[in-house]
C-alpha cells in the first residue's frame, strides 16, 4: 500500500542519518486493555486507521515498545505495515519483560535482549529496526551488560541505531563508553519540565537526538479531560493512580490547559497542539512523540508540527510553570 504524504519540515535525529517529521505517532495506547499500564479497551482497526491517517498527513515515525500491551502494540503496527512502500521508520524498545502471567520484569541481560528484539521484528514484520531503545536503565548494574548486547545487534544490522529512554546524564556516559547513544528519550512536557535543566543541554552538546515522549502528558493537556471523565476512566487505565491526575495536582495542572486554551482560541487550534509547540520550542528536541489511538485525533494534533508560540506566549508559560 502505497500512501501520499503532505510535505513537513524534518529534522536531523542526532547522529544518525534519519530525518524526522517534528511529530512522530505514538503507539502506547494501541496496546489495548488488560496490562499493567494499559489505556483502556482499543479497537484494533481504529488503531489502523490512525497510523495510516498520521502517514497521510505526512508523519514519517512510529514509537512504540514491546510491552505495550504486551507486544500487542508490535503486532498492530505491523498489520498496518504491511506491504506498505515508502513506510515510515519503526521505533521500539525493550529491557521491559513479561511471564506467562502478563507481570512486567525489567531484564538487561544480553541473552534477553536479543531475544526481545528477534520478536520485535516478527511482530513488526520487519528485518531491521530503524531505532532501538532501552526503555528503562533497570536493574542499573546490568547497563552494560545490556548496551553491549545492543551494540552487537547495531553491528549485526538487526537495528540501525541505538538509543536510550528515561535514563540520567551519568547512566548515559557510563554505556557511551562502549557504544554512542544515537538518541534519547526523556519525558518532557509543561507538567514535568525538569529534563530541560541539565538532560536536553547535555544531549544538544553531545548531538544526540532527543524524542520527548507524553508531551500532552498522557491526554492531561488536550483541553477534554475534566475531574469527573478522569474519575470514569476504564478500570485499567493507568491515568486514575497518577498524582497529576488526582487532587491536589489536578487543579494547577486544569489551570494550565485554561491557559493552553486561551492560547489556542487565538489560532485555532486545540490546547494539546500549544503544549506540544511549547516543547518543540526547545533547540534540543528533534521531535515530540504524540500519542494517538483514532484518526480524528491525528486530525486534532496534526497543525502541532508547524504551530509556533510567539515569544509573549511561551513566556507566559514559562512563567506558570516556574510559578
Amino acid at each position: 500500500m502505497d500512501i501520499k504524504r503532505n510535505i513537513l519540515s524534518k529534522r536531523n535525529l542526532g547522529s544518525t542519518d534519519m530525518k524526522i517529521t517534528p511529530i512522530g505517532f505514538g503507539a502506547w495506547a494501541l496496546g489495548g486493555g488488560d496490562w499493567a499500564y494499559s489505556w483502556g479497551p482499543q479497537d484494533d482497526q481504529e488503531s489502523i486507521d490512525a497510523i495510516y491517517r498520521a502517514i497521510d498527513s505526512g508523519i514519517n515515525w512510529i514509537d512504540t515498545a514491546a510491552g505495550y500491551g504486551l507486544g500487542h502494540s508490535e503486532e498492530v503496527i505491523g498489520k498496518a505495515l504491511t506491504g506498505m512502500k515508502n513506510r515510515p521508520y519503526v521505533f521500539t524498545k525493550c529491557s521491559l519483560t513479561w511471564n506467562d502471567q502478563g507481570e512486567i520484569i525489567d531484564s538487561l541481560k544480553r541473552a534477553s535482549i536479543r531475544k526481545e528484539c528477534e520478536d520485535s521484528l516478527r511482530r513488526l514484520k520487519l528485518e531491521q529496526i530503524d531505532l532501538y531503545q532501552i526503555h528503562w536503565p533497570r536493574p542499573d548494574e546490568d547497563l552494560e551488560e545490556g548496551w553491549a548486547a545492543m551494540a552487537e545487534l547495531q553491528r549485526e544490522g538487526k537495528v540501525r541505531w541505538i538509543g536510550v529512554s528515561n535514563f540520567s546524564i551519568s547512566q548515559v556516559e557510563r554505556i557511551n563508553k562502549i557504544a554512542p547513544v544515537n538518541c534519547m528519550q526523556p519525558p518532557y512536557s509543561l507538567v514535568k519540565p525538569d529534563v530541560q535543566d541539565e538532560i536536553l543541554p547535555y544531549c544538544a552538546e553531545h548531538n544526540i537526538g532527543v524524542i520527548s515522549y507524553s508531551p500532552m502528558f498522557s491526554g492531561l493537556l488536550t483541553g477534554k479531560m475534566t475531574e469527573e471523565r478522569i474519575l470514569n476512566l476504564p478500570p485499567d487505565d493507568w491515568r486514575q493512580h497518577d498524582p497529576e491526575f488526582t487532587q491536589p495536582r489536578l487543579q494547577r495542572n486544569l489551570d494550565l490547559v485554561k491557559i493552553l486554551t486561551e492560547i489556542g482560541e487565538r489560532h485555532g487550534v486545540e490546547p494539546g497542539v500549544v503544549a506540544i509547540a511549547w516543547v518543540l520550542r526547545n533547540p534540543a528536541v528533534t521531535g515530540a512523540i504524540v500519542g494517538m489511538r483514532r484518526p480524528d485525533q491525528v486530525d486534532g494534533v496534526y497543525p502541532a508540527a508547524t504551530f509556533r508560540l510567539s515569544t509573549e506566549e511561551a513566556e507566559r508559560l514559562d512563567n506558570f510553570i516556574s510559578s
